[in-house]
């Protein structure tokens, strides 16, 4: 016999501020990505902030009739199970927002967000309002306030990257180009794709530097050599 139950289910007013506020403060997040012409915007991080909070209405109200003492009932409830099953979840639609073009990865800090959000949304279902929208003005302050910082420390301290693609001569030894672009002074070789065109070998490479190294005058030493036809940037 099932056991009665031990609180309330939560009411129609406050089921319904639960999926506002989530659909608000995910819109808040959203707009910020939307802005910033990131691959998940507006209705990408509504659609998880309030997806999530109905997952954590339904973990802690969805079952409330099966809810009694262990010992009176064969039935046996975990409330965080629906909700630790969003945490495992949420990482599938995090991984979709991220891109990697050559040597650089776009959408981390999108991807980073979707999962914030998804907890904000299960903290708005579960009633934890004051948790959920501190969450969401941190994180809004760390996506917008922390711009021009970035700015700055990429400007001042950080390494430069450029893409070169190199054109090497059908008979010649690749081996030996990738060699002598590894032994430039200054120059971190991060990526390096070969494939063949009419009839020369094109390698597409991605390099880092210092501020103080001027890339592309390191590289285009390696057109002076007898093996590569020509050195383009892009």
């Amino acid at each position: 016999m099932v056991a009665a139950v031990s609180h309330p289910a939560v009411g129609t007013g406050d089921l319904v501020l639960r999926l506002v506020l989530a659909v608000v403060l995910g819109g808040v997040v959203g707009f910020e990505r939307e802005v910033s012409d990131q691959p998940a915007g507006l209705r990408t991080h509504i659609s998880v902030a309030v997806g999530a909070a109905l997952f954590g209405i339904i973990s802690v109200h969805g079952f409330d009739r099966y809810v009694g003492v262990r010992a009176d009932t064969n039935y046996q409830i975990d409330v965080t199970r629906v909700a630790s099953q969003v945490v495992v979840g949420i990482g599938f639609l995090g991984a979709g927002a991220i891109v990697k073009e050559g040597a650089n990865i776009r959408g981390l800090t999108t991807a980073a967000s979707l999962w914030v959000m998804a907890a904000v949304g299960l903290a708005v279902g579960i009633g934890s309002y004051l948790a959920g929208a501190l969450t969401t003005a941190a994180l809004v302050v760390s996506l917008m306030g922390l711009r021009a910082p970035r700015r700055w420390v990429r400007r001042r301290l950080g390494r430069r990257q450029e893409t070169a693609v190199i054109r090497v001569r059908p008979d010649a030894d690749t081996s030996a180009v990738v060699a002598a672009l590894a032994r430039l002074e200054g120059v971190e070789l991060r990526s390096l794709m070969m494939r063949h065109r009419d009839d020369d070998v094109i390698l597409e490479v991605d390099v880092r530097a210092g501020r103080e190294v001027d890339v592309i005058a390191r590289l285009g030493t390696l057109a002076e050599r007898d093996d590569v036809i020509d050195v383009s940037f892009g």
